[in-house]
């Protein structure tokens, strides 16, 4: 999968179906569509936005005859590596220390699970 630097930001929708996307793999319109859950939404709209994913980088596909399978080409791991930082940027000054100290008195956070926390990332960094 491709890893990029700088993202383009995805609408509400977009996100959503990339979500079905990377849950599905490789997967066609119509499974998308079923994922959804609302049979009401036409093919069209799912396909435009497919489009729109494969366009903006997030999404590839292969061709068999009319039919068009999708897969992503951006891992759900560095899109949200890029909305994390991005967050940290427009709200916490670039600061990690900031976005962190946030999360632990919002969340009311104890000792204990702050001490988890602190090791899970020690050994994330090891890996």
């Amino acid at each position: 999968m491709k890893r990029n630097k700088q993202l383009p930001s995805l609408t509400k929708a977009e996100e959503e179906i990339m979500q079905i996307i990377w849950e599905l793999g490789r997967c066609l319109v119509r499974d998308v569509i079923e994922k959804l859950g609302d049979p009401d939404i036409p093919h069209s709209t799912v396909s435009s936005v497919v489009r729109i994913l494969e366009k903006k980088g997030f999404v590839g596909h292969k061709a068999y005859g009319k039919t068009h399978e999708y897969f992503p080409t951006i891992a759900k791991e560095d899109y949200a590596k890029h909305g994390v930082k991005s967050l940290m940027e427009k709200y916490f000054g670039g600061s990690p220390k900031k976005l962190v100290s946030f999360l632990v008195q919002s969340e009311d956070l104890n000792l204990k699970e702050l001490n988890e926390l602190l090791k899970s990332l020690d050994n994330d960094k090891k890996k």
